[in-house]
């Protein structure tokens, strides 16, 4: 019997994909099992190699579009494209955050005026930009989520500049709840914690936090009695069940 709900004919975007240990990946394999019908979204065209050799894993055959999220005629282009290959759009993942690395080390004051607008651009505003275009194409009781981290909340050394892009980004999902709610659609953020990605690779105290956290989770799991089960599901395997 699988753990998973049946998603058999239903659309899902995953936006934000960038290699094996993206929790977007570990979304998109979630999905996947469910039965869904997978629509995965790069940023450029020097991205989709690397796509298309994860979506040859997965059991269904996933659509593969462009779409940058800094341009909005783009991102109309690409919800107009998903509806027309794979129907209303059941539920979107978006994944997508950048800042300047110069930006998240040293004084957060240092920052330039420049590096500010961009990560706020792709960071927070990317996650309206999607949900309005994809407004028109939305399936009845669809769900919208994205990934959000505690340093939008407190102050988390060498996080600086995104912290404020997720503090935006946390207010954006409340505001977008709010409007979108009474038609049906759902607006959630969710923080999966100090995982080994990609982007925390990119700040130093996420890299520490990754290590300690391994380390505990092999000391919990060398002393577990044999006789204990092992977890069914992992925490980002939920959001298919909300």
């Amino acid at each position: 019997m699988s753990i998973y709900p049946t998603l058999t004919n239903k659309t899902y975007v995953v936006m934000g994909i960038a290699n094996k240990r993206s929790i977007a990946w570990a979304i998109a394999k979630t999905l996947d099992a469910a039965g869904a019908k997978l629509v995965l979204t790069y940023a450029a065209e020097r991205f989709k190699s690397g796509l298309e050799s994860l979506a040859a894993e997965l059991n269904g055959k996933a659509l593969l579009l462009e779409c940058d999220v800094t341009n909005d005629e783009a991102i109309d282009t690409t919800f107009r494209m998903i509806h027309e290959q794979a129907g209303p759009v059941q539920g979107i993942a978006h994944s997508i955050a950048f800042a300047d690395k110069e930006a998240l080390r040293g004084e957060f004051s240092e920052m330039t005026r420049g590096q500010f607008a961009q990560a706020l651009d792709i960071s927070a505003y990317s996650l309206t930009a999607v949900v309005k275009a994809a407004k028109p194409y939305f399936a009845e009781d669809a769900s919208v989520i994205t990934l959000t981290y505690l340093g939008g909340e407190r102050v988390v050394p060498n996080y600086n500049l995104m912290g404020v892009a997720k503090a935006a980004l946390d207010s954006s999902v409340k505001y977008l709840a709010n409007e979108y709610g009474p038609h049906g659609v759902r607006v959630n953020a969710i923080s999966a914690g100090p995982i080994r990605t990609l982007s925390a690779k990119g700040v130093a105290t996420l890299t520490a936090s990754c290590l300690s956290s391994s380390k505990r989770r092999r000391s919990v799991a060398t002393s577990r009695p044999k006789k204990w089960p092992r977890p069914a599901c992992s925490c980002y395997q939920v959001w298919v069940a909300v």
